[in-house]
């Protein structure tokens, strides 16, 4: 009986860090969210500071696999890292940024808007959701949930309809985003969803 509490304090523990993990690093995704709204602002000067960000952090990682520790960015990508990252580089705010500014340079500003926030909210509260109650697994998608699935549906529906307010296109971009969260792309979701689901609002609205 001893045995068995420990291992589930364990396996608690484990799983409390887990999800710690994954509401620090969606936190970081939301917050993406924000950019289209600086791009509305001050659109070329974002854009250089989307690129400086990416060259910055691909540094750091390359130099913290030299053992150099660079002050707060490792401390976040360490504390951000999903286990796949072991001892690896962490993909996910390259990939992040490669989204957001190829949507960006694509696009028209409203299409790319309804991109990024397609991966913003969509990606972002299809895993937060699917980690915290998801428990009904989707086969073949490496763990993906329906009520994750089912989050990034409704996300990505509200969001694109605040932009184009038209609710036959936001449907159809919804379920384009949801299909594609859905397959395991591992973090190259992050480049595809606001490239794609972007393109499709441009090539629908305007």
């Amino acid at each position: 009986m001893k045995y068995s509490d420990s291992s589930a304090g364990i396996a608690l523990k484990q799983y409390r860090i887990v999800l710690f993990k994954e509401i620090f690093r969606k936190t970081i995704h939301l917050c993406s969210a924000m950019v289209p709204t600086l791009l509305a602002i001050a659109y070329w000067p974002v854009i250089g500071l989307l690129v400086f960000a990416l060259f910055g952090y691909c540094l750091s990682e390359y130099v913290r696999f030299k053992g150099i520790e660079v002050p707060v960015i490792s401390k976040i990508t360490t504390i951000a890292a999903r286990k796949r990252d072991e001892n690896k580089v962490v993909f996910g705010p390259i990939t992040l940024v490669i989204g957001i500014i190829s949507a960006a340079l694509l696009w028209n500003l409203e299409a790319a808007r309804i991109g990024i926030y397609a991966l913003s909210f969509g990606d972002g509260f299809a895993s937060l959701v699917g980690k915290m109650i998801g428990r009904v697994h989707i086969p073949f998608t490496n763990g993906k949930t329906a009520a994750g699935s089912l989050s990034c549906f409704i996300a990505v529906f509200i969001s694109s309809f605040c932009v184009c307010q038209n609710a036959s296109v936001a449907l159809i971009l919804a379920v384009i985003a949801t299909v594609v969260e859905v397959i395991p792309l591992t973090d190259f979701d992050n480049i595809v969803i606001p490239i794609l689901i972007g393109g499709i609002a441009q090539f629908l609205l305007f």
